[in-house]
């Protein structure tokens, strides 16, 4: 099979001149020994009013002759993209917040993915799968079984500004569960900003993970803090003790509905990248874990129009700086 091939500068001045000598395409193909298609298209595609010129036609064709990907052309916006990749960002992710610093599009989400794959075919080099976000692998069978609710309030009497995520201070909080059975990681997820916190954890027992969350959300202000979302998890059996230390309300999904807590949800599966269900959670410190938020509440959100939850979270405790605890709580969970 034969290859194809750009037409010459010499080619184009023969078609220009035997078009002018009134020959037609067939017989200007067979001169050429080039297909008549070509040459329909070259006469269709470069012909000007004034007729078909050559030279004109030779350079429209360089121009749009293909110079490889613009991240292939452009090292400072390679590197600045391959940063951020690594550092856990999604292409769209990476896409939006340049958007947002430069103020107006600087390259699609999709150029970065298809960069990214067409260098993993290129060189083989295994890291681009790091880069690039990946489906969950599925884990087995699930059963229909489950547990009582503990009693509870549950999430349809939560007030509207709760679901529509108009008032700061509503939480969402789960068990972040791993392979090795009595350790875990229990996360507390902010609806408005989609500040993510969390605390390792050696025991699921109720009365240690009401006191973790307690410990937890005691660095939040008061008004900060008024809501808490649970699955039906026992874990959270003593959720009146905490609602009692924390003044906040309470609320309980349906059975087998994570997705009526959707953030937490989401904010664990990001935290998966660096936390997979592998993981030994007995030799995670609470240091690499803050690590891990940090850099997670510091990666920009399309829902939040590109800002991070950190710059979406800071804004919204300014009421409470007269308390002192703002500081503390940019100090804890690295939000300056």
């Amino acid at each position: 099979m034969s290859t194809y091939r750009q037409l010459t500068l010499e080619e184009r001045c023969s078609i220009a001149r035997l078009h002018e000598a009134g020959q037609s395409i067939r017989q200007i193909a067979a001169a050429l020994d080039r297909e008549p298609s070509t040459v329909s298209r070259e006469l269709k595609r470069n012909g000007a009013k004034v007729g078909y010129r050559p030279a004109y036609a030779q350079a429209q064709a360089a121009a749009r002759r293909w110079h490889g990907s613009r991240l292939e052309r452009e090292d400072a916006l390679r590197e600045a993209i391959l940063d951020r990749l690594a550092a856990g960002w999604s292409p769209e992710q990476v896409s939006g917040r340049l958007r947002r610093e430069v103020g107006q599009p600087v390259i699609s989400h999709e150029t970065i993915y298809r960069f990214g794959h067409a260098q993993l075919k290129r060189t083989n080099d295994r890291r681009w799968r790091h880069y690039l976000p990946r489906a969950k692998y599925k884990r087995g069978w699930r059963t229909k079984g489950g547990w009582p609710r503990p009693t509870g309030r549950s999430i349809h009497e939560r007030p509207g500004q709760v679901a529509s995520r108009c008032e700061a201070g509503h939480w969402e909080a789960d068990a972040m569960l791993f392979s090795r059975p009595g350790h875990a990681v229990i996360v507390a997820h902010e609806r408005t900003s989609r500040l993510t916190i969390a605390v390792r954890q050696d025991s699921l027992k109720a009365d240690a993970v009401a006191r973790a969350l307690v410990t937890m959300l005691q660095s939040v202000p008061p008004a900060l803090r008024r809501s808490l979302t649970f699955d039906n998890g026992t874990e959270f059996a003593r959720h009146r003790r905490i609602a009692q230390r924390l003044a906040l309300d309470t609320w309980f999904c349906d059975p087998r509905s994570p997705w009526q807590k959707g953030g937490v949800e989401n904010a664990i599966g990001r935290l998966r990248r660096d936390l997979p269900r592998k993981t030994d959670a007995g030799d995670l410190s609470q240091r690499r874990l803050d690590a891990i938020l940090a850099k997670h509440n510091h990666t920009p959100r399309k829902c939040l129009g590109f800002q991070t939850p950190a710059e979406a979270f800071i804004p919204l405790h300014f009421v409470c700086e007269s308390t002192g605890v703002p500081l503390r709580l940019r100090q804890q969970f690295r939000l300056t």
